[in-house]
């Protein structure tokens, strides 16, 4: 499963913006934000860099006024961690990945009350209200913007999926969204629930429904990485399991 995974993050980030390839490597960047969850490379599986390959790297990005950065599965890619440590690199989180497959998928009740249903946004209004909904469940590390907007929007466009969760006031509860499938799989991510509404299983219908679309679309698995042993349990629930783990490194200075 690596190795899909792997070649997923390759697969996705080639439909950023702006593309870079060079060495082994793949990094993908939005010129709309310098956020490094954004804009970050990944090595194409089995890749062996040389110094040459990764000082390329580098440069991509200090030419943009970016950190260098990358996300990647290690076991996909042995060599690229020592190369990357030996410029310098350091780890800024390793996480755990689950992975759901149509035969583990398991639908949660309706939500309750009735009119919490999950629902597809159509309007820019919902998309607005799903990137400030996000922005608050996270703590304000990123703040709701246009960019945050359209992204959300791209995804629903273009073959992935946004799904959210409408609270009694008309705005969103919760929400998460799922990148479009690519070599049999897709990543789920951004899952997230204002503090007023959780402990009511919005994260695990929305997980549930955006897994299911995809499963639709025809990807054979979906992947998502958990920022807690709370998190963790929802996604259990609703049939996701541990495959492995994602390294995530920068070069500061």
């Amino acid at each position: 499963m690596d190795t899909n995974v792997q070649s997923f993050a390759v697969a996705n980030l080639r439909r950023r913006p702006v593309v870079v390839q060079t060495g082994g490597f793949v990094a993908g960047f939005d010129p709309g934000t310098t956020s490094p969850h954004i804009n970050y490379a990944t090595p194409e599986p089995g890749a062996r860099p040389t110094g040459q390959d990764v000082a390329a790297l580098i440069e991509a990005f200090r030419e943009r006024g970016l950190k260098p950065r990358l996300e990647f599965a290690p076991d996909a890619a042995p060599a690229v961690e020592p190369a990357l440590r030996e410029a310098g690199f350091t780890t800024e989180e390793v996480h755990e990945y689950l992975v759901c497959t149509p035969a583990t998928l398991t639908m949660p009740p309706v939500l309750e009350p009735a009119v919490l249903l999950v629902e597809t946004p159509s309007t820019d209004e919902d998309y607005a209200s799903i990137d400030a909904a996000l922005a608050e469940a996270f703590n304000g590390e990123f703040a709701s913007s246009p960019e945050g907007v359209a992204r959300l929007r791209r995804i629903q466009e273009s073959g992935g999926a946004v799904r959210f969760v409408r609270a009694p006031d008309g705005r969103c509860a919760g929400g998460a969204s799922c990148s479009a499938p690519a070599v049999g799989t897709s990543e789920l991510a951004g899952v997230g629930t204002r503090p007023a509404f959780r402990g009511r299983g919005i994260a695990a219908s929305v997980t549930a429904a955006l897994t299911e679309v995809m499963f639709a679309q025809g990807a054979r698995s979906v992947w998502l990485e958990y920022g807690g042993e709370g998190s963790r349990r929802v996604y259990e629930r609703v049939g996701y399991r541990p495959q492995g783990t994602r390294l995530y490194m920068a070069l500061g200075g």
